[in-house]
């Protein structure tokens, strides 16, 4: 489960060293189809224009690439590298280095959206605090979109692999989710990455700590946020099962009467 980098002091090579890899692990046209659900949905439920965007762990970019034409977009990670690999791929949209647990920008947007850098959030305050950064960036009758790769309901181990080549680089990789602790709030990923220039080949391993909500833990961090919530359908085409992502998304909305 691939996932935008999110929180400060992240460790994960895939965000710091390897950075110049990721493209090729997540490349950028993978993202079309749910960005284009995304801004369906909070055309959908924002009262009014809905013009700005907010995204917080927006990771290289990839979401924003297709938003831009539709947003004005500010894009917020807490890993240098990853917000200076989108920056240098968008300079079209802002970008900001931060944390989205303490992020406060002193500023209102028509929307906010949180895709699969929400995994990293491993403690239930880590969500409540996420939450109130979304309602004190949202105006009154703005909306977010929330979409965790997994959820606990849908969760189950999974090893996939991956390859990708551009010209004398190529990476073949095995990420493995699982969780060692079904009675705690976290499930582990990890990768086996075999990164080749040219002639040399270079084994890595990264591991991520990543967080397991139920969908109601979801539902009630963002009520307790003040936002009204509802969940809508994820499209999961060209994914075969068993794969564990959630096929739902939260839509999170800001009464009016915030104002």
């Amino acid at each position: 489960m691939r996932c935008g980098a999110t929180l400060a002091a992240m460790n994960e090579r895939l965000y710091t060293d390897l950075t110049g890899w990721y493209l090729l692990l997540d490349p950028t046209e993978d993202h079309h189809e749910e960005a284009t659900v995304f801004a369906a949905a909070l055309r959908s439920a924002v009262v009014g224009d809905c013009a700005t965007l907010l995204e917080l762990g927006a990771g290289a970019g990839n979401n924003a690439h297709f938003l831009r034409d539709s947003f004005a977009c500010t894009l917020v990670d807490a890993s240098p590298d990853m917000l200076a690999l989108s920056a240098a791929r968008l300079p079209d949209c802002a970008h900001l280095l931060g944390d989205m647990r303490t992020l406060r920008l002193d500023r209102l947007f028509d929307a906010v959206l949180i895709h699969d850098a929400l995994s990293y959030l491993c403690a239930s305050a880590d969500l409540d605090a996420t939450a109130r950064t979304e309602a004190v960036h949202l105006r009154p009758g703005g909306a977010a979109v929330l979409s965790p790769d997994c959820v606990r309901e849908s969760f189950v181990e999974t090893c996939d692999l991956h390859a990708a080549d551009d010209g004398d680089r190529a990476l073949r990789t095995m990420e493995w989710a699982f969780d060692p602790d079904p009675s705690d709030s976290e499930f582990r990923t990890d990768y086996s990455f075999a990164l080749r220039r040219g002639a040399k080949v270079e084994v890595v391993h990264d591991h991520h700590r990543c967080g397991l909500f139920s969908v109601a833990e979801w539902v009630a961090c963002l009520q307790g946020a003040g936002l009204i919530v509802e969940l809508r359908p994820r499209p999961l085409e060209g994914i075969e099962p068993p794969h564990g992502y959630w096929d739902q998304l939260l839509l999170a909305r800001k009464p009016m009467e915030s104002m």
